[in-house]
């Protein structure tokens, strides 16, 4: 049995996932410890045996701790992908899927619609809601039915919109949004989990890395304005530039017209 450690939010929990998937193909046994609502997810597409929130008292043939006392560091030195740095510092080879395979909702809540989730785990990630709000405005006008997403963090956005699915179990918000078109978000779990499981995704950047921190996925859009302070998250500044609605919404129509089929 392998245990395989990580701590932290969705996004950096579903960047680990090629490692297990890896793992399973070569005939590992693994027992996850983490935020079991996150590992739930690998344990439902089947590349963990185990899930628990604390290392259990048992003995493991090897282990797997990612974590700055362990023996994978969770962040890389140089500016490269997460999940290159990872399976360098592994040493694992081989494919690992774009897409979750989980299975859909036979009826999802969130079928054929454009979903926006305008929140993240800091607000310091975050563009003002009216890049949102107009987003929308252009996704109505292109035809499309539109509805946001809520969770755990996002109860702030209640009193702004009325069209909403809210869920805090990312299981279940996983198995709806294979029902939905496309996703429109910033760097936050719930944005790496669309992209994930396939939807063409639109996400926006602004004081954290593109580079480290690109979901996976097939359809993935990173818009940022590539201002020479940027990355610098979390030290980020009061004028926020990078996230300057104007200026975000036209890179955004710029990358719907040469990249949305």
């Amino acid at each position: 049995m392998l245990l395989f450690y990580r701590r932290g939010g969705l996004g950096d929990t579903l960047l680990t996932f090629p490692i297990l998937e890896i793992l399973k193909k070569i005939g590992k046994r693994i027992w996850a410890v983490g935020n079991t609502d996150y590992f739930a997810i690998a344990k439902a597409v089947g590349w963990v045996d185990f899930v628990s929130s604390e290392v259990p008292e048992k003995e493991f043939e090897e282990r797997i701790i990612i974590a700055h006392d362990g023996n994978v560091k969770p962040f890389p030195e140089k500016r490269v992908w997460v999940v290159e740095h990872y399976l360098r510092s592994l040493k694992l080879s081989g494919n690992f899927s774009k897409v979750l395979p989980i299975e859909p909702f036979e009826k999802s809540p969130l079928q054929g619609c454009a979903v926006l989730h305008p929140s993240s785990g800091s607000p310091k990630k975050n563009p003002p809601l009216e890049l949102f709000l107009r987003i929308e405005d252009f996704l109505k006008r292109q035809g499309f039915k539109t509805v946001y997403l809520i969770g755990e963090a996002d109860q702030w956005l209640k009193g702004h919109i009325k069209n909403y699915f809210e869920s805090f179990s990312p299981l279940e918000i996983a198995k709806a949004l294979k029902g939905a078109r496309l996703f429109i978000g910033n760097d936050s779990g719930i944005s790496h989990l669309a992209s994930y499981c396939g939807l063409p995704t639109f996400l926006f950047y602004g004081p954290t890395d593109p580079v480290v921190w690109k979901p996976i996925g097939e359809k993935v859009f990173q818009i940022s304005l590539s201002l020479e302070c940027s990355p610098c998250f979390p030290q980020v500044c009061q004028e926020r530039r990078c996230l300057d609605v104007k200026a975000l919404f036209t890179s955004f129509k710029k990358a719907w017209l040469s990249s949305w089929k």
